[in-house]
């Protein structure tokens, strides 16, 4: 099917400027085709600045940087498009209406209290016919659902020459689907900006040594190297090292890979543990990219419980509404009366508020900075009531400064620096990182370092100057490594009571020296916490990998906390989230780093900071976007206000419907004031669903 429309369906260039041209598509009406896939693909191609996709005009609006270079390439793309283009059914649906189709249908529905009979009928028909059909369609494939209720109400008032409850009917629901598509593509937009992952630089081997280069150097046949938390930037052919890799966001499956050599690589992959070299055999834009979109669309589809429950209650409801006005007519004789019930439809609101407050809510709490990973997360984060976090990055500012660099043998704290710099130099972690700045603020040239191992939580091994260097915790180089500390036991114990971390260095087997660093409390955590116990957090728990000293004199200072854990690998932040998971409640788990990701995945709500590894974004399903924990409260107070703004909802829906309803059955209601009464409601209430979370999200 795929070739037969790329054979048969031509594109036109409508108009044309020197940067900007606007392409007629006729492929863009194929239900099949995924066009968020397709926008995200011609905006990764070399020298795209933006696309627009008109589905319903057919047509694309492309904007770049003027080169013919570009311009064909994105012509040769769009004429020769891959299978993966082309989605399932129930990825796209049915084309949203624009907001002109509601206005269109709003005017026509006033127009028919006043036009003509000969006018009308045929206008109501035409502007009902999809809404019957629909019906149809869905009672023989589906049973009856709310789209043939749907039908109903239109197609019986439609019959009895009530032109302007049936219209009224249409417009209604082409104003529900508006809100509720425009609210996704909202959302859409920004996740589209917000995550595509940002490679600007990789390492590489050349000659020997590894050297890092901006990602538009990278040409077919480079060696790239790829380590822990790093986001796989080319495709190619895995030729040393081995190593645990995620491909969720390329191919939906969830479990790990283990690649070696010889092993296909994709680009846009994570990678979980190990290190390796991969040669590149596709750079730049022709890597798989297909991650950016999948990444979102998987993100807006995930329906939340809530949303699927209200879905399947509206669904419940459509066969008592139907059934109350058969009995109705065949009781009393009266069609008006039975017409008046059946334009009284709880459906509407309940099935469209869930998910136009939940896509609203999502798009204020990205402009609010928080950008939150589909509905199920929303829902998940409104339900915790216990939140675990990672001290370092997370309730303190994560920007480690150097504060003592101590040798213990014969080299000078200048020389203990650079040889530990060496080792550290692109491990993404805030201890190196602070490791390099300060060589560089001292402006200490570094020597040639060789076949690095990170030890996830523990340190680095590395080669510098053909002697092996060890710099870590205590456990890594003493208990691990067998380097004797002792020496430095007193000085440890008085540095940590301080509040410092400390970082042990060795070199072939004996301890140089150790380096200490501060990392100061943020000072939102206090209110912050506060503020998280207010709306509904009962336990707030604080776990680290840092020394018990080191930790009590941070943490102390905040009297929010219920439990501090300290000397915390990976697993086991993991499992006490495990556990506080089969004690009952919600957990949410926030923190930033590559060790943090077991964790996050564990906990109900996994929620990372902006500066997080790759890894733990991935992992995440809550992303802070400003570098301050006010952020973690918006999005709690976000996530129990849409709660709120949704119960609401169904309470209107049901409470103001029943009313309506119950009059229409007594018959004191006619069906046009009857179906009238019912929009308007439908109206406010989604109108509140949209609008109900604008001033939580800013505030």
């Amino acid at each position: 099917m795929t070739e037969s429309i790329q054979n048969h369906r031509p594109l036109r260039i409508a108009h044309e400027l020197p940067r900007r041209i606007r392409i007629h598509y006729p492929r863009l009406f194929d239900p099949l085709l995924d066009t968020a896939y397709l926008q995200a693909m011609i905006e990764n191609l070399p020298g795209i600045v933006r696309a627009r996709i008109n589905r319903r005009g057919g047509s694309i609006v492309v904007e770049y940087d003027g080169s013919p270079e570009s311009r064909n390439k994105l012509l040769d793309t769009l004429r020769d498009l891959p299978a993966e283009t082309y989605a399932h059914a129930d990825l796209n649906g049915s084309m949203a209406p624009e907001l002109a189709d509601v206005f269109l249908k709003g005017a026509l529905t006033l127009a028919s209290l006043k036009t003509p009979l000969e006018v009308s009928a045929p206008l109501s028909l035409l502007l009902g016919l999809p809404i019957l059909l629909k019906g149809l369609d869905t009672l023989f494939s589906q049973g009856i659902k709310v789209e043939t209720l749907d039908a109903a109400a239109v197609g019986l008032s439609l019959a009895r020459c009530d032109f302007f409850t049936a219209n009224s009917i249409v417009t209604l629901l082409t104003l529900g689907e508006h809100l509720e598509a425009s609210s996704e593509n909202r959302s859409t937009e920004l996740l589209k900006s917000l995550l595509r992952p940002q490679v600007e630089h990789v390492w590489m081997e050349r000659g020997g040594e590894e050297v890092r280069v901006p990602i538009t150097q990278v040409v077919v046949g480079d060696r790239v190297i790829c380590g822990p938390g790093d986001i796989i930037p080319v495709d190619g052919t895995v030729a040393d090292g081995e190593a645990s890799v995620n491909q969720s966001s390329i191919t939906g499956e969830s479990v790990s890979v283990h690649l070696y050599p010889g092993k296909e690589v994709l680009s846009g992959s994570v990678v979980e543990e190990g290190r390796m070299i991969i040669r590149a055999e596709r750079v730049g834009a022709e890597t798989s990219m297909a991650r950016i979109t999948r990444y979102m669309e998987n993100s807006l589809r995930m329906k939340s419980a809530s949303q699927t429950h209200s879905a399947e209650l509206a669904d419940r409801l459509v066969p008592v509404t139907l059934a109350l006005g058969m009995a109705i007519f065949l009781l009393t004789g009266d069609m008006t009366r039975a017409t008046a019930v059946l334009t009284v439809d709880y459906s509407c609101a309940i099935k469209l508020a869930n998910p136009v407050a939940v896509k609203t809510a999502m798009y204020d709490a990205a402009r609010g900075g928080v950008l939150v990973k589909g509905a199920q997360a929303l829902d998940a984060l409104a339900a915790v009531d216990t939140l675990v976090l990672d001290k370092t990055g997370t309730l303190t500012n994560g920007v480690l400064n150097v504060t003592d660099v101590i040798p213990t043998g014969k080299l000078t704290p200048d020389a203990l620096l650079a040889l530990t710099a060496a080792a550290e130099q692109h491990y993404a972690h805030p201890v190196a990182h602070a490791v390099v700045r300060a060589a560089e603020e001292r402006g200490l040239k570094l020597p040639a370092m060789s076949n690095v191992d990170y030890i996830v939580a523990h340190g680095v091994s590395a080669y510098v100057d053909d002697e092996r260097v060890l710099a870590g915790s205590l456990h890594f180089l003493q208990d691990d490594e067998h380097v004797d500390c002792s020496g430095v036991s007193e000085l440890a114990d008085r540095l940590r009571r301080e509040g410092s971390n400390l970082l042990y260095v060795s070199r072939s087997g004996i301890l140089e020296g150790v380096i200490a660093f501060r990392d100061d409390l943020r000072p939102e955590a206090p209110a912050v916490l506060r503020g998280l116990k207010a709306t509904g957090i009962r336990r707030i728990i604080v776990i680290t990998g840092d020394h018990r000293d080191t930790a009590q004199a941070v943490i102390g200072q905040l009297n929010d906390v219920s439990e501090l854990h300290w000397e915390m690998k990976p697993e086991d932040k993991s499992r006490i989230v495990k556990d506080l998971k089969d004690e009952g409640g919600g957990v949410a788990f926030v923190g930033d780093g590559v060790n943090d990701a077991p964790a996050m995945i564990t906990a109900q709500v996994g929620i990372c900071m902006p500066g997080g590894s790759n890894l733990a974004k991935e992992a995440a399903m809550v992303l802070l976007l400003e570098d301050d924990l006010d952020g973690l409260l918006k999005a709690r107070q976000v996530a129990t206000h849409t709660r709120m703004v949704i119960d609401n909802c169904f309470k209107s829906a049901v409470g103001f419907n029943s009313i309506v309803l119950l009059l229409a059955t007594l018959g004191l209601l006619p069906p046009v004031a009857s179906a009238l009464l019912h929009n308007l409601s439908t109206v406010s209430i989604l109108g509140y669903a949209a609008l109900g979370n604008r001033s939580t999200a800013r505030g």
